[in-house]
This record gives C-alpha cells, sequence and structure tokens, in this order.
C-alpha cells in the first residue's frame, strides 16, 4: 500500500484526510476511490496492497465507488427511463465477472474527477457524465459530486446526482467497502447485522424477485461466508465488525435502501456495501428511483472507527 500511495502522490492524484488518529486517503483522479482508512497508524481497508494491478484488471479495492450500477447486471442489453442500452461486451469502460455479467458499472480507474475544494478534514469532487464513452455505458447526461468529511473518529462520504434539465437519470449506485480488523484473526471477528429482507438471489448473484426476513444477527464469523444482498427495513441502520480493541461501524444515513455483504469464509476481509438499488435494478426495476429531469438526489453513510488503541502504542 505505501508504494501504491506514494506513486499516486507523485502523480497528483492523492488526497489524504486528517483528524485526529484518524487519516483517510483518496485518489479523485481514478474514480474517487478510498485508498486508505488508517486509525493510530493502523490499516483498516483490504484489498489495497497492489492498486495498480487491481486498477488494470478493474478489481475493487479499498473504498471503490460502483457507478452507474452496483453489483451485476443480469444481460448485456437494459432499458431504463425510456432509453435502449446495449452494452459492448468488448469495453475497456466495464468489467465482467466469471459468467459474462457486467459488474459495478465503469471501473475506478477509468474515471478521473474534479477536485473542487480539498482542505485538512474535508473533500470535495465533480463528475461531469458527459463523455461519449461514459454515455455509451449510461446514456444519461448528469454531474455527480462527493463530499467527504473527516472527524477523530469518523469518515462520511455524501454522494449528490444532479440529472440533466432534460435528462432523467437511474439511481443505481453503491460503495463497496472492504474492511478489516488488525492483528485478530477472521475467525474472531464479530459481525453485527441489522434485521432487514434477504434478497432471494440465483446461481449469477441475481435476485430472483423473492425475499425472506432475516436477522438480526450478532456473533462471531468463525467459517462463515457471506455474498448476499439485503433490502433494508429502515434508512439509519447500523452495521458493525469489530475485535479486540476495534469497532467499525457503517451507518446508512440517508439515500441508501439495500445493502450487500460480502465476506468469503477464506479471506480476510468483510465487504459491508451501501446500495441504493439491489442488484440488476437497471434491468428488473426493482427498487429503482428515476431522478427527474433538473432534479437532485442525495445518498450518504458514515464510517465510525472506536478504538482503545493509542498512537504509539
Amino acid at each position: 500500500m505505501e508504494g501504491a500511495s506514494k506513486t499516486a502522490m507523485a502523480d497528483g492524484a492523492a488526497v489524504s484526510l486528517t483528524a485526529g488518529d484518524l487519516r483517510a486517503v483518496f485518489w479523485p483522479g481514478f474514480g474517487m476511490l478510498g485508498a486508505s482508512l488508517q486509525n493510530c497508524g493502523e490499516e483498516l481497508l483490504r484489498r489495497i496492497d497492489d492498486l495498480e494491478t487491481a486498477k488494470q484488471k478493474g478489481n475493487t479495492a479499498g473504498i471503490p465507488l460502483l457507478y452507474p450500477w452496483a453489483n451485476r447486471l443480469g444481460a448485456l442489453h437494459y432499458r431504463a427511463a425510456g432509453r435502449d442500452v446495449d452494452l459492448d461486451p468488448h469495453s475497456p469502460f466495464l468489467h465482467f465477472d466469471g459468467h459474462g455479467l457486467a459488474m459495478h458499472g465503469v471501473p475506478w480507474g477509468q474515471i478521473a474527477w474534479q477536485v473542487l475544494e480539498t482542505k485538512q478534514h474535508s473533500l470535495r469532487a465533480r463528475l461531469d457524465w458527459k463523455l461519449t464513452d461514459l454515455l455509451a455505458v449510461f446514456p444519461y447526461p448528469h454531474s455527480v459530486e462527493i463530499s467527504i468529511k473527516i472527524s477523530p473518529t469518523s469518515l462520511q462520504l455524501q454522494t449528490e446526482v444532479s440529472a440533466d434539465s432534460e435528462s432523467p437519470v437511474p439511481i443505481s449506485f453503491g460503495f463497496h467497502p472492504y474492511f478489516g480488523i488488525p492483528h485478530v484473526a477472521r475467525a474472531q471477528w464479530r459481525l453485527q447485522l441489522p434485521a432487514m429482507k434477504k434478497l432471494q438471489l440465483d446461481a449469477r448473484g441475481i435476485p430472483a424477485g423473492a425475499s425472506e426476513a432475516y436477522g438480526p444477527f450478532d456473533g462471531p464469523l468463525r467459517q462463515e461466508s457471506f455474498d448476499d444482498g439485503f433490502a433494508l427495513l429502515d434508512e439509519g441502520e447500523v452495521f458493525s465488525l469489530s475485535g479486540g480493541e476495534w469497532k467499525i461501524n457503517i451507518s446508512f444515513l440517508e439515500g441508501f435502501r439495500y445493502a450487500q455483504v460480502f465476506g468469503p469464509a477464506d479471506k480476510e476481509f468483510v465487504a459491508l456495501e451501501p446500495m441504493t438499488a439491489p442488484a440488476n435494478a437497471l434491468i428488473s426495476r426493482e427498487g429503482l428511483r428515476i431522478l427527474e429531469p433538473g432534479g437532485r438526489f442525495s445518498a450518504s453513510f458514515r464510517i465510525d472507527v472506536h478504538s482503545q488503541k493509542k498512537r504509539g502504542e
């Protein structure tokens, strides 16, 4: 991670935010990727050891924005907000899973954001979705702003979508933060999830239309494996991962009505993913919101870090 951060800084792409013992690094030049989140010098993000390779392969890492859709689409054709879209299976602006399904929209390494303002405790950046290559994937001209604020115990991200005056915009984006607990074995991590509706998925990970009551869940991971989609019962839900002297809370503040929990038993991470719509919403239209021309949509979540550790210990 250290080498990747130095390279980004040399390119003028890294922005570091610091408050107390909490430090975050974002890469506006590469998709606004959250490349590091450290407390007292201990790294809390995962899959960031080789970000250059991740960028080349289109893999998710750290805290990536999944835009303009989160998770998978079940086909290369979708129709949303009155427009038909055929995705190019050979497009360098798309990433595909093992089933050939378009995954997580445009990979983070393909999009450069414009920094509007940066301070010690905050960062604001903008993306204008008007380039031909981007419109080929998602033909809805609009702009997106991300505002990030850090405090000694939290990191908050707010995303605001502004539709052009003549174009509606389907809302289906999300984030995919990968977390890990320092110096504690994964089996000993404790996961806490609220009561939700668990979405029934087919073999490709696409929601099949049914759901069932789930949770709340509160217990050690042991050998539990997660790759599940959920519909939240209320906004403002909190997801938690803890272990040893650490606890990480993810609060869904507004706009995120769905979540994905991804934590394979053989991997040293758990991803707790705020999503504005379920997987495949551009095709199924389930949970899909359409922003009217000239309208605005806002979604935000907060990462709270609680630790008994003090700097220098």
